[in-house]
C-alpha cells in the first residue's frame, strides 16, 4: 500500500511540474537567417535560458511565409514572439503606438545581406530590367522590397521607389529559385536570402544585380525578434530570455558551425546542398548572426518618406528595449 502510495505521490508531482510548464510559441521563416530559432529548437535553448531566470518553459516553433504573416499572428497572439523584417515592425510600432498591441524589438537576429539575382544575361544592374520582366521575393511587404525600394531611388532618384513595384510577385524561397533556374517563366530576378542565393549562384544561371548593402550603404538587421507590448508587459523576463537564447545560438554558430549545418540540414533538407557546403557558408557569414540592430534609422526616416510612418525613431532605442547591446544603431 504505501508503494503505491508512493507511487501516486510521484505521479501527482510529475504532473503538477509538467502543469507548471508556461508555453512560448514562436514565429519563425525558411532560410539560414533563421538558424538561431533552430538551433534553440533543437538545443532547447530558450527553456535553457529560461531556467536561469527562473521560468519553467515549453517553446514550440510555427512557420511563416514572409513578414506579414508574420506580423499578424504576432498581432493576433497566435504566436507570443516573432523573428521577422524590422520594416514590419516599424509599422506596427508606428500604427499601435502606446496601445498594447504596440510592438517592440527584442534583439536582432541576423544581418546576412539580401541579394538580387538575376537570370537575365548580360544584365548589369536593376536598371538593365525590362518592365514584363519580374521580380520575386516572398512576399510584398517584406525586407527585400524595401531593399528594392531604397536600390530604386538611389539608382533613379528622388520619387521612384516604386518604379519597380508592379513587377513585384510573392513567392516562397523555393518557388523563386526554381522559377529563376529553369528560365522559362517571366520571373527574371529574385531577392534573396541564403541559403537560396547561394544555390542560385551555384546553378551557374544566375548572378548578382544588386544587394541590401547597396541599398543601405552597408550593413543592416534583416531579421530581428519582436513582440507586443501586451506580451512583454504580461511576461517581463521573457525579452531577457528570447535575448540570452539568441546569444547562445549565435555563439554555436560561429564556434561549432558543423554542428549548426547539421542542425540546419536537420530542420531544412536539402539536395543540392551538403553538410559541408553549409558548414563553409556558415563560416563565411559568422559574423552575421547576433542580437544587435544595424539599419533601423535608415530604414524608419526612408518609411517615412513613403508615407508608411508617421511617427520616426529618433534611434533604434526607441523600437527595441535594452535587450539589445551596445553599437546597434
Amino acid at each position: 500500500m504505501k508503494t503505491i502510495l508512493k507511487a501516486c505521490v510521484a505521479m501527482l508531482a510529475f504532473s503538477s511540474a509538467a502543469m507548471a510548464q508556461t508555453p512560448v510559441k514562436i514565429g519563425i521563416g525558411f532560410g539560414t537567417g533563421f538558424l538561431p530559432l533552430f538551433i534553440m529548437q533543437e538545443e532547447h535553448l530558450l527553456e535553457k535560458a529560461g531556467k536561469a531566470q527562473g521560468l519553467d518553459l515549453a517553446a514550440s516553433y510555427v512557420r511563416f511565409s514572409g513578414s506579414s504573416a508574420m506580423q499578424d499572428a504576432v498581432l493576433s497572439g497566435a504566436v507570443d514572439m516573432g523573428v521577422y523584417g524590422v520594416g514590419a515592425m516599424l509599422i506596427a510600432w508606428d500604427k499601435a503606438h502606446g496601445t498594447a498591441n504596440q510592438l517592440v524589438g527584442i534583439a536582432g537576429v541576423n544581418s546576412t545581406p539580401l541579394v538580387l539575382v538575376t537570370n537575365k544575361s548580360g544584365a548589369k544592374d536593376i536598371g538593365d530590367l525590362a518592365p514584363d520582366e519580374k521580380i520575386s521575393m516572398p512576399a510584398l511587404i517584406s525586407p527585400q522590397m524595401y531593399a528594392l525600394q531604397l536600390i530604386a531611388e538611389k539608382r533613379f532618384g528622388p520619387g521612384q521607389q516604386d518604379k519597380y513595384r508592379t513587377q513585384v510577385v510573392a513567392l516562397p524561397h523555393p518557388e523563386s529559385v526554381n522559377a529563376l533556374m529553369s528560365g522559362i517563366t517571366e520571373v527574371r530576378a529574385y531577392f534573396s536570402t541564403q541559403p537560396f542565393t547561394k544555390i542560385a549562384l551555384d546553378s551557374g544561371k544566375t548572378h548578382v544585380i544588386g544587394t541590401s548593402e547597396d541599398a543601405f550603404g552597408g550593413r543592416s538587421t534583416f531579421l530581428a525578434a519582436g513582440a507586443t507590448t501586451r506580451y512583454l508587459d504580461a511576461n517581463p523576463k521573457m525579452a531577457a530570455v528570447m535575448a540570452a537564447a539568441l546569444t547562445e545560438a549565435g555563439d554555436m554558430i560561429r564556434n561549432e558551425p558543423e554542428k549548426a549545418a547539421a542542425i540546419y540540414l536537420k530542420t531544412e533538407p536539402s539536395k543540392v546542398l551538403d553538410q559541408a557546403g553549409v558548414t563553409a557558408m556558415l563560416k563565411e557569414e559568422k559574423g552575421d548572426f547576433g542580437t544587435e540592430v544595424t539599419g533601423v534609422k535608415t530604414l524608419a526616416d526612408f518609411m517615412n518618406r513613403l508615407g508608411q510612418l508617421k511617427r520616426v525613431p529618433a534611434s533604434y532605442a526607441d523600437v527595441f528595449g535594452p535587450s539589445v547591446g551596445a553599437g546597434s544603431n
